[in-house]
């Protein structure tokens, strides 16, 4: 019933920008929260951004602050994924999440369901 579909992945040389979209189905992102995530080879997954679906509230990691925005477009039913400034630390595949339980951002580890992922790629 649930599902989430990741797009808008590429290659990008450092210093340039992409845009991911996730677009869901069998809910409503306007009552939960959805997150982003990101793994690297050799790397545990990471927790980039998520967006409360209560408040708005936004969180980033650290490593994005500045360069990564979140945001939701509840007609559409999607979340974006604005990444500026990237870097080739940023490579990985790129994933997003809902918690079935809370319209907040309560942890990285509250998702339950995911997309397929996007791989994004940061290389001259």
């Amino acid at each position: 019933q649930v599902q989430l579909v990741e797009s808008g992945g590429g290659l990008v040389q450092p210093g340039g920008s992409l845009r991911l979209s996730c677009a869901a189905s069998g809910f409503t992102v306007d009552y939960y929260a959805i997150g982003w995530f990101r793994l690297a080879p050799g790397k545990e997954r990471e927790g980039v951004s998520c967006i409360s679906s209560s408040d708005g509230s936004t969180y980033y990691a650290d490593s994005v602050k500045g360069r990564f925005t979140i945001s939701r477009d509840n007609a559409k039913n999607t979340v974006y994924l604005q990444m500026n400034s990237l870097k080739p630390e940023d490579t990985a595949v790129y994933y997003c999440a809902t918690d079935p339980a809370s319209g907040v951002c309560r942890s990285w580890g509250s998702f339950d369901y995911w997309g397929q992922g996007t791989q994004v790629t940061v290389s001259s």
